[in-house]
C-alpha cells in the first residue's frame, strides 16, 4: 500500500541551502525512497520570484516522489500541516553588526515562526533549526511554541559532525562509511567540541579506536579540532559563498535518522533540549550523541569524560548560557498572527527585513 504523503517545510528555500536541500527531499534522501513528500517552500517577497523558480524546477525535474509543492510569502500557508519543518531561513549578520544584534533580529523571527507552528503545523511537527546561531533559535523556537514537545526541536549539529568524520577518513585514507562514533558537543559554533575519545574506524582486522589508528594526540586535540570548529570559515574563503551542498545534506542525514533510525552500535550528533545529561545545564540546547529509533532520539549515556573533554564541554556550554541572555530580554513574546491586519505579511513589521534566499547563513561561518 501506498505511504500518505509527509509535508516537509523549509524556509529561506530560495536561498543557496534551500536550492540544494528541495530536491534531496524530493528524491527521497530525507525520509527514504518509498516516501512521497509534499515540499512546502518558504521565502521573504523580495524572494518570490526566485522562489517561482525553484518550484518550476523542481515540477520540470519530475520527481516520482513530489506530490505537490506549495511556494510562498505568507508564514501560515508555509505551516499548515507540516510533518517536518527545516527552519533554514534567517537574519544574516552584516559588516558592523554583533552577534548579539544578529541575535536580537532572529528572536524576532523566530517567534513568528513559533507561532506560526504552533497554531497550524501538525501536532507531532519535527523541527530541525539550521538558520545560526541554530542552538539559540531553537531555544526561542521552542520557547514560543509550547505545545510542540520539546523533544521535536532540535538543531542542527550534523554538519559538524559529518565534518569530523570526513577528516578523520582523509587522515586514514579510509572510506569515511568506515569511522563513526565521533561526537560533537555544544554549540553550533567555533567552541564546539569534536571528540574522538570514543570513535572507532572498522579496518582489515576489525575494529579499531580511532585515537589508536591517528597515533597522534597532538593533532587530535589540536589541529583536528580547530579544523572542525572553523570548516566553515575555510569554505567562506574558498567559495566566496557559505555551506550550501554540505549543509543540506546533512540536514536530511539530521532527519533521515531521526525518522527511520540511526544503526545499531552507532550514534550521530544532534543539537537538542538537554536535561541535565553529562552535567550540562537543563534548558539549553546543546549538541549531544544521540542514538534514533521509532521516531524518537535518546542521548547516549555513562561515555567516560576526560579533563580535556569536560573544559571544552563546560566552555561551549557557558557560550550557550550567554547566548541565552540576550535572547530573552527583549520583551514579552507577542502574538504575530492574530495581530496582524488582514493581507499583511509578517515579516512587513521588521524596519530591516529578514533576509532568507540566498544569504541565509552567510556570517555565521556555518
Amino acid at each position: 500500500m501506498a505511504k500518505d504523503a509527509v509535508r516537509v517545510l523549509v524556509t529561506g528555500a530560495a536561498g543557496q541551502i534551500g536550492y540544494a536541500l528541495v530536491p534531496m527531499i524530493a528524491r527521497g534522501a530525507m525520509l527514504g525512497s518509498d516516501q512521497p513528500v509534499i515540499l512546502h517552500m518558504l521565502d521573504i517577497p523580495p524572494a518570490a520570484e526566485a522562489l517561482n523558480g525553484v518550484k518550476m524546477e523542481l515540477i520540470d525535474a519530475a520527481l516520482p516522489l513530489l506530490k505537490g509543492v506549495v511556494a510562498t510569502t505568507d508564514v501560515v500557508e508555509a505551516c499548515t500541516s507540516v510533518n517536518i519543518a527545516v527552519m533554514v531561513g534567517g537574519f544574516p549578520r552584516k559588516v558592523g553588526m554583533e552577534r548579539k544584534d544578529v541575535m536580537s533580529k532572529n528572536v524576532s523571527i523566530y517567534k513568528a515562526q513559533a507561532s506560526a507552528l504552533e497554531q497550524y503545523a501538525a501536532k507531532d511537527c519535527k523541527v530541525l533549526v539550521v538558520a545560526n546561531p541554530a542552538n539559540t533559535n531553537a531555544l526561542v523556537l521552542k520557547e514560543f511554541a509550547p505545545s510542540i514537545p520539546e523533544k521535536n526541536i532540535t538543531c542542527l549539529t550534523r554538519l559538524d559532525h559529518n565534518r569530523a568524520l570526513g577528516q578523520i577518513s582523509e587522515r586514514l585514507n579510509v572510506e569515511v562509511s568506515n569511522v563513526k562514533n565521533v561526537i560533537i558537543w555544544g554549540n553550533h559554533s567555533s567552541t564546539q567540541y569534536p571528540d574522538v575519545n570514543h570513535a572507532t574506524v572498522t579496518i582489515s582486522t576489525g575494529e579499531k579506536s580511532v585515537r589508536e589508528l591517528v597515533a597522534d594526540d597532538q593533532w587530535l586535540n589540536g589541529e583536528f579540532i580547530i579544523t572542525v570548529q572553523q570548516r566553515g570559515a575555510a569554505i567562506i574563503k574558498a567559495r566566496k559563498l557559505s555551506s550550501a551542498l554540505s549543509a543540506a545534506s546533512a540536514a536530511c542525514d539530521h532527519i533521515h535518522d531521526w525518522v527511520l533510525g540511526t544503526p545499531k552500535g552507532t550514534w550521530v550528533s544532534m543539537g537538542v533540549y538537554s536535561d541535565g545529561s553529562y552535567g550540562i545545564p537543563a534548558g539549553l540546547i546543546y549538541s549531544f550523541p544521540v542514538t534514533c529509533a521509532n521516531g524518537q532520539w535518546s542521548i547516549v549515556q555513562d561515555l567516560k569524560i576526560d579533563k580535556f573533554s569536560r573544559a571544552k564541554m563546560d566552555a561551549t556550554a557557558n557560550e550557550l548560557i550567554e547566548e541565552k541572555t540576550p535572547g530573552f530580554i527583549n520583551g514579552k513574546s507577542e502574538d504575530f498572527l492574530s495581530k496582524r491586519e488582514p493581507g499583511e505579511r509578517i515579516w512587513e513589521r521588521f524596519e530591516d527585513p529578514p533576509v532568507f534566499g540566498g544569504a541565509e547563513l552567510m556570517g555565521f561561518d556555518n
